[in-house]
């Protein structure tokens, strides 16, 4: 779906007049191949370049060095911008910059209207979104009226019905609750394992990976790990210095690991712990 080929972005930094001061390389090298119907994640710090890289998946930015290409197209082509970014949809951080319209089933309709979609077919196209999301009910509302997790749904049905294969979520979750946040991973894996569209999550919240097909980890602008959830989560003091946070099971699973109990690395999930807790117990009786 997505084949990056050391892949470098750089810009130039200016001071406070407006006046140059150097040169920042927010994406250093970076080679990765995303294979369609794949749930990916990207994670890292803030200044990590892992939503810089994100924006060159649809043509938002071009590399300074490298290519990437799109289901076969380059995105420095200009000739194929638009069947790249119909391809490769973007959800963005706030979803409040990405909603026009006064009416949610109009907003969803948007995309699709200015693709030129016949009528019949885009009111087609809005209803299936809204139903995928779970936000059908609301297609009469006003989005002034919804929460931020359902405003986040209603970009994504947005994205939706204009039919890519791939759809980018830059941290589609940092500025939501924990309800939102929930809602909007429910979502997007939805999408994965039952529309079978690739999808690329952009995210600082580990918690939010563990049920991706793979994980790349990115610092100063360079991908420094990557792997299976498990095989990532199973590093946990490797993830520390990288300043990340590591879901609350894995550091306690790690923690017990560390004073002798036999708990297998990169545990990701309560049930996990919970089984190899119990495990322990019946060594024990035995």
């Amino acid at each position: 779906m997505i084949q990056a080929g050391g892949v470098s972005f750089e810009y130039t930094k200016h001071d406070e007049e407006g006046n140059p001061i150097g040169t920042v390389t927010a994406v250093d090298g970076v080679d990765m191949t995303i294979n369609k119907g794949e749930f990916i994640a990207i994670l890292g710090h803030n200044g990590s370049g892992k939503s810089t890289l994100a924006k060159h998946f649809n043509a938002l930015l071009y590399p300074t060095k490298g290519s990437v290409l799109v289901d076969g197209m380059d995105t420095c082509d200009d000739n194929r911008i638009w069947d790249i970014r119909q391809k490769a949809g973007m959800v963005f951080q706030n979803p409040d910059n990405q909603i026009i319209g006064q009416i949610v089933e109009e907003d969803v309709g948007f995309g699709p209207e200015n693709m030129g979609v016949p009528t019949e077919e885009i009111w087609e196209r809005v209803n299936e979104s809204l139903k995928t999301v779970g936000m059908y009910e609301y297609r009469k509302a006003s989005p002034n009226h919804l929460s931020g997790g359902q405003k986040q749904r209603v970009s994504i049905a947005g994205v939706i019905a204009m039919h890519p294969e791939c759809i980018i979520m830059d941290e589609p979750t940092a500025m939501l609750d924990p309800s939102g946040r929930r809602e909007v991973i429910r979502a997007a894996r939805a999408l994965n394992d039952v529309e079978g569209i690739t999808v690329i999550l952009i995210t600082h919240y580990m918690e939010e990976v563990v049920h991706a097909d793979r994980i790349f980890v990115m610092d100063k602008g360079k991908v420094v790990m990557s792997g299976t959830p498990r095989e990532i989560f199973s590093q946990v003091d490797k993830l520390k210095e990288l300043r990340l946070d590591v879901p609350q099971v894995t550091l306690l699973a790690d923690s017990l690991r560390k004073k002798g109990l036999d708990i297998p690395k990169g545990i990701l999930t309560r049930d996990e712990l919970t089984d190899a807790l119990v495990t322990i117990k019946k060594r024990s009786k035995d």
